[in-house]
């Protein structure tokens, strides 16, 4: 019982020591997620000198029909000064396996956006993600992509910063 005890209390304490984390917030996705709602983000009052790495995070389910998830991204400055992205991201093995973390059928991506990025103005940040998956040979992107749970963007100083 002593034991146990010790072995969730170490748990506990591995998990709540990140100490890189800057920002880390989801948003639960509802019947689907459609292509005409993005995911959007507002980050404020963030140190100007550090350099951050940026991630979206993903969570999704065996109804989740693709091996790859694309994505477009929007970085809104106080300024007004955007930035547009369109990614890929593989989500799966060639042979259907799902990459991620995640024991039961929910998996959790924690995606590559961007690196070494500062933010030099005061004021707030908007990220906005919206997704662009469309089948084979159809040129306008899924109404409702089912599958997705949830979209985060964590925020964190690089390993080497502390």
């Amino acid at each position: 019982m002593r034991k146990a005890a010790i072995l969730l209390l170490l748990i506990i304490t591995t998990i709540s020591c990140d100490t890189n984390r800057v920002y880390d917030r989801y948003q639960t996705i509802q019947n689907g997620w459609n292509i005409q709602e993005p995911v959007q983000f507002e980050i404020s009052d963030v140190d100007s000198i550090t350099p951050y790495n940026v991630f979206i995070k993903v969570r999704n389910t065996n109804d989740y029909k693709y091996s790859n998830l694309f994505l477009i991204t929007r970085m809104n400055f106080p300024n007004g000064k955007q930035i547009t992205d369109t990614l890929e991201y593989v989500m799966a093995t060639p042979e259907g396996a799902w990459l991620g973390t995640g024991f039961n059928d929910i998996k959790e991506n924690k995606l590559w956006y961007k690196e070494g990025v500062r933010f030099r103005e005061s004021g707030t940040y908007q990220f906005s993600i919206e997704h662009a998956v469309r089948k084979n040979g159809n040129i306008t992107g899924d109404e409702r992509l089912e599958g997705i749970t949830e979209v985060g963007l964590r925020i964190e100083r690089p390993q080497n910063q502390e």
